[in-house]
């Protein structure tokens, strides 16, 4: 088979690497059939062939594609770049991609949608999701119910559907939780790599970075533990069930 390309993004490297571990975990990957590239240690390499790939999975980081450019740091601006550099190809052949979290942003980005802080960002812990009329016919969803708990913690969110995008699923903090582009381009808004297990560590890493008030945490970690998040890893082995190829 060949390997799926898994682009990281975020710095730290417990988040990272349990990043890493869920997402072929819940894909049912070995670490032989991934590339893992992380991009805050890693350039994309010259020459890189989409065709040496069965699909790219971009993971989620605490970067925003709408902060203020000047603001940025040149390690946020390199990893944005190197992963928006990507998408001209992907989006023109409609090669599989799974964006998750930070890869809805760049894919709305790209397209030209509006994504900031404006209206439905979310806070950390638990979103119900249901299924538009186009997501209930969608091969990636497949074996999920018509509604669904998921685990989600964002600074900004897409404002408008973008450009060519079919919407799959919304929740009420935030209308745009799954999109397609094309007929194999996804992005979501939620983490369908993510477990309880895998958030409680997220909670810690990233206890410092605005996301949630500190005297919030405890309150977080038991909504998080005590949801029902069966559902949404069932996404990234139907991405993979669909797309591996020899």
């Amino acid at each position: 088979m060949k390997p799926f390309l898994i682009l990281q993004l975020r710095p730290e490297p417990e988040a990272s690497d349990n990043e890493y571990e869920a997402i072929m975990d819940k894909g049912r990957l070995r670490p032989d059939q991934t590339h893992r590239i992380c991009l805050d240690k890693e350039q994309v390499p010259d020459g890189l062939r989409l065709d040496d790939y069965s699909g790219v999975i971009v993971g989620g980081g605490p970067g925003c594609v709408s902060d203020d450019p000047a603001k940025k740091s040149a390690l946020d601006k390199r990893i944005e770049d190197a992963v928006l550099g990507m998408m001209p190809e992907i989006v023109e052949r409609d090669f599989p991609f799974m964006g998750c979290c930070y890869g809805i942003g760049i894919l709305a980005h790209y397209l030209g949608a509006p994504v900031n802080k404006s209206r439905y960002f979310e806070r950390v812990g638990v979103s119900l999701c249901l299924k538009t009329a186009d997501g209930r016919d969608d091969p990636m969803l497949a074996g999920t119910p018509d509604e669904f708990q998921a685990l989600v913690g964002h600074k900004e969110a897409v404002q408008e559907l973008p450009p060519g995008c079919t919407h799959l699923l919304a929740s009420d903090p935030c209308p745009y939780q799954m999109l397609r582009y094309g007929e194999n381009v996804y992005a979501t808004q939620f983490h369908p790599e993510a477990d309880a297990g895998v958030f409680e560590t997220r909670i810690r890493v990233y206890a410092g970075y605005n996301y949630f008030p500190p005297e919030e945490t405890d309150r977080i970690r038991e909504i998080v533990l005590g949801a029902d998040i069966r559902w949404p890893e069932l996404i990234l082995k139907n991405f993979v069930d669909r797309y591996a190829r020899d």
